[in-house]
């Protein structure tokens, strides 16, 4: 299995820089995971409609071209569909079994993402209903894969 998890931004904290750190040397006796940071469009304070949709429109296109060609490929978005911890493991788990060996996980921006990136996706994934940083966000998902992995190999993790 081979994960490429694709972000807006870059992380500015150092101690969400040092979570992402220990779970990706963690995932390492489990699949190759590759981190890739795309930069964040700049818009006014207060933008626009049509601000907002030329900085997703914008952000899409970099995401779009980054993709491998045969991910598959999930989002995380709000609307989504909210799953345990072991049904991200089973349906990582059963993708696997059916052919699928590449996986790209997509957190988009603060305005979030564009709509041909949604066309794009393969699965809407949602943590919850409430909004978090997309700094955040990669540490939860990080952490995630990693319960996965662990789930999916039988083996224990903290509950």
């Amino acid at each position: 299995m081979r994960i490429q998890l694709i972000t807006i931004g870059k992380l500015k904290e150092k101690f969400l820089k040092q979570a992402c750190d220990e779970y990706q040397k963690r995932l390492q006796a489990y699949t190759k995971i590759e981190i890739i940071e795309l930069a964040e469009e700049k818009c006014a304070d207060q933008p626009s409609d049509a601000e907002i949709e030329q900085v997703l429109r914008k952000e899409g296109e970099r995401i779009l071209k980054t993709l491998h060609p045969d991910s598959f490929t999930i989002v995380l978005a709000v609307n989504g569909e909210m799953v345990t911890s072991p049904g991200l493991a089973n349906k990582l788990d059963h993708l696997t079994t059916y052919g699928h060996s590449h996986f790209s996980f997509i957190i988009g921006g603060s305005h979030g993402l564009s709509k041909e990136v949604y066309a794009r996706s393969n699965w809407d994934l949602s943590f919850s209903k409430m909004t978090f940083p997309h700094q955040l966000m990669r540490v939860f998902l990080l952490e995630q894969i990693y319960r996965a992995c662990k789930i999916n190999r039988g083996e224990t993790y903290h509950k």
